[in-house]
C-alpha cells in the first residue's frame, strides 16, 4: 500500500536528520536575551546549543531524570504503555527508534512541563517483534523561547532539538525517497532540497518546521551525554537497563 507523503514526512521527521548549512530567514526574535549563544541552525533541524551552567542546574537535571525513571519503569513491558492510550508511530516501518506516543501528554506538554508524563515512549525493537524501553521524549511549542525551553529542562545539561526545512514530494507522488539525477536523495529531512525556493524549483511542498520542540532522555544511561543525547545513531546501543 502506497504511504501518503504527509505520513512518511511524519515517518522521517522522527530519524535523526542531518547537519548541514544554516537554515535561512529564521526569525530570532523570540529568542532570549539571557542565553549568550544563539540557535543553531542547520539544513534539517534546529538544535539549542548547551548554555553555560547556572547554579542548581545539575541537580534540576538530576531530579527530571530521577522522575522519569519512576514514571515509565511500568512501561518497561510496553503493553502497558498501549493499555495506557500510547500509540506506536508508524508500526509497520522499520525504524531505529520507535516513538509509543499519547496525545493528552502532548496536548498537557503544550501548556507545561512535567517529568512523569513523556508525550512519546522510546523503544528498541526487539528480534522476537518485542520492545525494549529505552527512554522518554518531551515536547514543547515551537514557538517557545530558549528561557521556556530552559525553564522546562535546564539548556546547560540538554539540547532541544525541532526539525526543519522539510520538503515534500510533488502532490500525488509519495516518494519521499526519490534521488535527483546524481543519486542524492532529494525530499525529506535527509534530502538536499533544503529552502523554499528549491523546493519550489521541484515543485513540491515546503514545510519551514515540521512538529515543535522535542528533547530526548535515556534515564538509565550512565554518561550524561547519553542521558540527553539526542542523535540516537551517535549514541551507540542504549542499555535500557
Amino acid at each position: 500500500m502506497r504511504r501518503s507523503p504527509l505520513a512518511l514526512a511524519a515517518l522521517l521527521a522522527i530519524a535523526p536528520a542531518l547537519r548541514a548549512q544554516a537554515m535561512p530567514g529564521m526569525d530570532m526574535s523570540s529568542a532570549s536575551e539571557s542565553m549568550s549563544d544563539e540557535l543553531m541552525p542547520m539544513a534539517h533541524m534546529t538544535m539549542t546549543p548547551l548554555a553555560k551552567p547556572r547554579s542548581g542546574d545539575a541537580a534540576r537535571a538530576a531530579a527530571i531524570v530521577d522522575t522519569v525513571k519512576v514514571a515509565i519503569e511500568k512501561y518497561r513491558d510496553y503493553h502497558v504503555a498501549l493499555a495506557d492510550g500510547f500509540t506506536i508511530f508508524m508500526p509497520k516501518i522499520p525504524q531505529h527508534v520507535y516513538h509509543f506516543s499519547s496525545k493528552s501528554n502532548a496536548f498537557v506538554s503544550a501548556f507545561h512541563f512535567n517529568a512523569a508524563r513523556p508525550t512519546s515512549l522510546l523503544y528498541r525493537k526487539n528480534a522476537d517483534g518485542g520492545f525494549t524501553l529505552v527512554g522518554a521524549m518531551y515536547t514543547a511549542p515551537k514557538r517557545a523561547t530558549l528561557d521556556e525551553l530552559n525553564s522546562r529542562v535546564p539548556l546547560s545539561v540538554a539540547e532541544w532539538h525541532m526539525h526543519t526545512n522539510l520538503c515534500l514530494p510533488p502532490k500525488g507522488e509519495g516518494n519521499m525517497l526519490r534521488a535527483r539525477g546524481d543519486g542524492a536523495r532529494a525530499f525529506g529531512l535527509h534530502g538536499t532540497i533544503a529552502t523554499q525556493a528549491a523546493c519550489d524549483e521541484a515543485g513540491g511542498r515546503f514545510l519551514p518546521t515540521v512538529f515543535g520542540w522535542m528533547v530526548h532522555v535515556q534515564p538509565w544511561e550512565t554518561d550524561p551525554k547519553l542521558v540527553w543525547g539526542t542523535h540516537e545513531h551517535e549514541h551507540g546501543t542504549m542499555t535500557g537497563r
